[in-house]
C-alpha cells in the first residue's frame, strides 16, 4: 500500500498551525511522561518532527513498538509551548489522531545509537551500513556527493563536453595496478577485465571524431586501501579533449572546479585560476613530495655541503635536507613523538636541533652543530626560537623524509599552516621513466600513453645513449589540493611511431605494442588528432569538500580496508556448478 503524506518531517512551520497533516518516518525516540502523555520524535530523510501523544490508548499502542520502526502519523499541527530554536521544526508539534505501524523493527537493541553511529566501531558501521546511513550526519555526505556530481556534470556540459559511457567489461591491459578479472563462460580460459580507467576508450573516442568527452566513470583497481583511497572501486570525472594542449585541459578544470569548491566546500577561501604550476623536480626539492600541501609555508633547504664537515656519522657522504621552523614552541615530548612518527612512516630516522631564546644551539645533535654555529646560523638565517629538522640519505630518501617532516611540522605549528582554505597547485613535467622498485629496470613512471617533452627526437637520443632516459620528462600533470593528489592527466602520445619508440625503452617492441593495445595502435594509424585529458577523483574531491579524513565516509556503501563488503558478504564463495560453467577450478581457499 502506498502511503500518501502531506508533508515531510522537516517541513512544518508556524504557518501550518491548525492544519491536519500526515507524516511518515522512523520512530527515532519515544519518551513517556505519564500514562497519557509521551513525546515521540519522528524522523525521515528531510528532518525530525515532535509528535505529542496525549491519548492513553494511542500511547499504549505505540509503547509496544521498538525504536526505528516506520510509522505514519495523522494529526493536527499546533504551536509548541517549549520551543527548540536548534530544530527547524522546533516551533511546532503534531498531536496525533492516529498512528499506524508501517514497518516493525523486530530488534529491541540496535547495533549502535543511530545519531551517534560515527562513534561506533567501523566494522559494525559497515556491516549495518543501512542503519549508519540513517544518521543525518552520515547521510549529509551522500547528499552532498549527489549535489557535487550534478554540479560537475552541469559544468562540463557548459564547457561543451559530451557525456559518453564506456564499457565495463573490457580487456586486461598494463596500466599500473592489478586488474579485476571476469571469466568468460562462452570463451573458456579467457577473461574480461574491469577497467582501471576508461583511458583507451576515451582516446579512441578522440580518434573517432568526438571533440570533447566526459563521464562520471567507475574505475576498478585491485589495490590496498588507504585513508584517502577506497579499495576496489572508485569514481572519477573522466575527460578528454581533441586538438588540445596541456594548458587547454588545465584551464577547463580550473573553471570547473573552483566554483564547486566555492559553493560546496567547508572552507571559504579557494585558490583562484590560474593555479600555481610546480615542476616535479622542484616539488621534490622544495617540499619533499609531488603532493605538497601549500597551506604550510615551510620549505626544504639543501644543507649537504653545510653539514658535511660537522663530524656527524649519518651525514657523511649523504644528501642532507633541512626544514627550518621559526617561533617554534613545541615541547621536547612533542618533538620526540614527531621524530618517531616520521621514522615509522618512512623508515628513516630524522634529526634536529634548536636555537633557544638566548641564541644557543641546544637539543638533538647540538653538540655536533655547536662548533660550526656561526656558519650554520648564517646559512639558515636562524634566530632565537628556531627549530631545525634534518634528514639524510640518498637524494630521494632525504627528500621524502624531509617532506614527511615538513608536513608534520606544519600540523604541529599552527602559525605555519593556514588550514582554512583549499590550496590548489599543478605538478607538471613528470619524469617519463623510472627504475622499478621490484624489477630494477626502466619502467614507465606515470602513464605509458603520455607524449614526451621533445617528442620522437628525445626518445631516440635516450635509446642511443646520448641522454639518460631518466631525464626525459612528459606532458603529464597532477592536480594537488591540500596535499592530496586529486586529478591526474597528460597530453597523449597519438603518434604510432613515437609510441613504439617510447615502449622500446621499456623492452617492448612494435609487436608487443600491437598485441597489448591493438585497437588504439590501429586507430592511431588512421590519423589521430593531438589530444589531452585528465581525471579528477570524485570520491577524493568529496572528502576534501566535507573535511572528512576517511574516504569511506563519503561513499554510500564502501568496502573495508581488506576490500570486503561485510554487509553483502563479498567477496564470497560460489557453487561448484558456477565454477564448472566458467571452466574454473579453485586451487586455494582463504583460511
Amino acid at each position: 500500500m502506498v502511503q500518501s503524506r502531506t508533508h515531510t518531517c522537516g517541513e512544518l512551520r508556524m504557518e501550518h498551525v491548525g492544519q491536519q497533516v500526515k507524516l511518515c518516518g522512523w520512530m527515532e525516540n519515544i519518551r513517556a511522561v505519564s500514562a497519557n502523555l509521551a513525546f515521540l520524535v519522528l524522523r525521515d530523510f528531510y528532518g525530525t518532527t515532535q509528535v505529542v501523544v496525549e491519548d492513553e490508548a494511542l500511547l499504549t499502542k505505540v509503547k509496544g513498538w521498538n525504536k526505528e520502526s516506520t510509522v505514519s502519523v495523522t494529526g493536527v499541527v499546533r504551536e509548541r509551548s517549549s520551543k527548540n530554536p536548534n530544530l527547524p521544526t522546533g516551533d511546532i508539534e503534531v498531536v496525533p489522531e492516529s498512528i499506524e505501524l508501517l514497518g516493525r523493527c523486530r530488534y529491541n537493541e540496535l547495533p549502535f545509537q543511530i545519531n551517534r553511529s560515527k562513534e561506533a566501531d567501523e566494522a559494525i558501521r559497515l556491516k549495518y551500513r543501512y542503519l549508519d546511513l540513517r544518521n543525518p550526519e552520515v547521510k549529509k555526505n551522500i547528499v552532498l556527493r549527489s549535489q557535487v556530481v550534478a554540479a560537475l556534470r552541469e559544468a562540463m556540459i557548459g564547457e561543451g563536453f559530451l557525456e559518453i559511457t564506456t564499457p565495463i567489461l573490457t580487456a586486461s591491459s598494463p596500466e599500473g595496478a592489478r586488474d579485476y578479472l571476469v571469466p568468460s563462460r562462452k570463451h573458456p580460459g579467457k577473461f574480461y577485465a574491469l577497467p582501471q580507467a576508461p583511458q583507451q576508450f576515451k582516446q579512441l573516442l578522440m580518434t573517432s571524431g568526438f571533440d570533447r568527452y566526459f563521464q562520471i566513470a567507475p574505475c576498478f583497481r585491485d589495490e590496498d586501501a588507504r585513508g584517502d583511497r577506497s579499495p576496489g572501486e572508485f569514481y572519477q570525472l573522466d575527460m578528454e579533449m581533441a586538438f588540445a594542449s596541456q594548458e587547454d585541459v588545465l584551464a577547463v578544470l580550473e573553471r570547473v572546479l573552483v566554483p564547486v569548491f566555492e559553493k560546496f566546500g567547508k572552507y571559504e577561501r579557494v585558490s583562484q585560476a590560474p593555479f600555481r604550476r610546480i615542476r616535479y623536480n622542484d616539488a621534490l626539492e622544495k617540499y619533499g613530495t609531488d603532493k605538497p600541501d601549500l597551506r604550510i609555508d615551510l620549505e626544504i633547504q639543501d644543507v649537504t655541503e653545510l653539514m658535511s664537515g660537522i663530524g656527524f656519522g649519518p651525514f657523511e657522504g649523504q644528501t642532507v635536507k633541512a626544514v627550518v621552523v621559526t617561533d617554534f614552541t613545541a615541547t621536547r615530548k612533542q618533538i620526540d613523538k614527531l621524530c618517531a612518527d616520521v621514522e615509522v612512516q618512512v623508515g628513516q630516522k630524522p634529526y634536529w636541533f634548536r636555537c633557544d631564546e638566548s641564541g644557543e644551539i641546544v637539543g638533538g645533535i647540538a653538540k655536533f652543530v655547536e662548533p660550526h654555529k656561526a656558519a650554520v646560523v648564517s646559512a639558515l638565517g636562524l634566530t632565537p626560537g628556531c627549530f631545525v629538522g634534518l634528514t639524510a640519505g640518498k637524494l630521494s630518501a632525504a627528500q621524502k623524509t624531509a617532506g614527511v617532516m615538513r608536513t608534520k611540522l606544519g600540523v604541529l605549528c599552527p602559525n605555519h599552516m593556514d588550514r582554512e582554505q583549499y590550496a590548489f597547485c599543478w605538478i607538471v613535467d613528470f619524469p617519463m621513466y623510472e627504475i622499478g622498485e621490484e624489477s630494477g629496470q626502466l619502467e614507465f613512471c606515470h602513464n605509458p600513453f603520455s607524449m614526451p617533452n621533445g617528442g620522437l627526437e628525445v626518445l631516440q637520443k635516450a635509446a642511443a645513449g646520448e641522454i639518460d632516459p631518466l631525464t626525459v620528462t612528459a606532458f603529464q600533470y597532477d592536480l594537488v589540493i591540500n596535499g592530496y593528489e586529486s586529478a591526474s592527466g597528460a597530453v597523449r602520445n597519438h603518434d604510432p611511431e613515437i609510441m613504439i619508440e617510447a615502449f622500446k625503452l621499456v623492452r617492448l617492441g612494435e609487436e608487443d605494442v600491437k598485441a597489448k593495445f591493438p585497437a588504439m595502435y590501429n586507430a592511431f594509424c588512421y590519423g589521430a588528432p593531438p589530444h589531452a585529458g585528465a581525471a579528477p577523483g570524485v570520491d577524493r574531491i568529496i572528502m576534501l569538500l566535507t573535511g572528512e579524513e576517511l574516504i569511506r565516509e563519503v561513499i554510500a556503501f564502501p568496502m573495508n580496508k581488506s576490500a570486503q563488503d561485510v554487509m553483502m558478504g563479498a567477496p564470497g564463495e560460489v557453487t561448484e556448478k558456477q565454477l564448472q560453467e566458467l571452466s574454473i577450478a579453485v586451487t586455494a581457499k582463504e583460511e
